[in-house]
């Protein structure tokens, strides 16, 4: 899939990005295009990144298209003005079913993170907001869609924070241990595969260039709306 444009101006680029390409390149090499580089080569422009999300996560990502506008996005992310919302697919249904995580998380081995201990030096602040939007009963176990929006903007933080709360991602082979699920093994249609990250950027809210805040969104990935599709009327 190619990156879906959601919105430009002079100074603005929004996209809705599919889940397996990288924002910009990391260490290793890359077998297809970054979206930066996949986006500046198609339009023939300069993009400036604001912020990333991962590789296998889909949805919202925004760019600057002047230095001034990359400046001043960059100081709304630094001084947490822009407001992030993300829908999971999780393992588990989360309890209750709205509230906030409030654990401080620690750089760990591999390139990854968990909770910090107590008074532990090096720990980052992170919270986290969520709120239970639909749960089904599968073969697997209970299954929930979550409306989440991180109040900070720490590495790996939505899936650190529901693996700490012992309802992972529903796919998510770093912290929740599984790297695909199938309709078959959630007892529904077994035409549905899901094989990447169960996570959405499904919206952006930012500061404009007027101070008026404006948000972004972008629909469900279609892999991940064929699975909510075939798990069925909802709990």
């Amino acid at each position: 899939m190619e990156p879906t444009v959601l919105y430009e101006d002079p100074e603005l680029l929004v996209v809705d990005k599919p889940a397996g390409m990288v924002v910009i390149p990391a260490r290793e090499a890359e077998e297809a295009p970054p979206l930066r580089a996949w986006l500046e080569q198609h339009r023939g422009e300069t993009l400036w990144v604001v912020h990333r999300i991962d590789r296998d996560t889909s949805g919202v990502v925004l760019f600057a298209r002047t230095a001034d506008a990359h400046r001043r996005l960059s100081v709304a992310f630094e001084q947490r003005r822009v407001q992030k919302t993300y829908l999971a697919i999780t393992r588990g249904v989360i309890s209750p079913a709205e509230g906030r995580i409030d654990y401080a998380l620690h750089p760990a081995r591999k390139g990854k993170m968990r909770p910090a201990m107590a008074h532990e030096k090096e720990s980052l602040d992170a919270r986290t907001a969520y709120r239970v939007r639909s749960t089904w009963t599968t073969k697997l176990g209970p299954v929930a869609l979550v409306e989440v929006s991180p109040r900070t903007g720490r590495q790996h933080q939505i899936r650190v924070h529901l693996r700490a709360k012992e309802t992972p991602l529903l796919v998510d082979p770093l912290y929740g241990r599984c790297e695909r699920v199938t309709g078959a093994e959630l007892g529904c249609d077994p035409a549905v595969t899901v094989a990447r990250l169960t996570l959405h950027a499904s919206a952006l809210t930012v500061p404009m260039a007027d101070g008026a805040m404006r948000r972004f969104e972008a629909p469900l990935a279609p892999d991940l709306a064929a699975m909510v599709t075939a798990l069925g009327p909802a709990r």
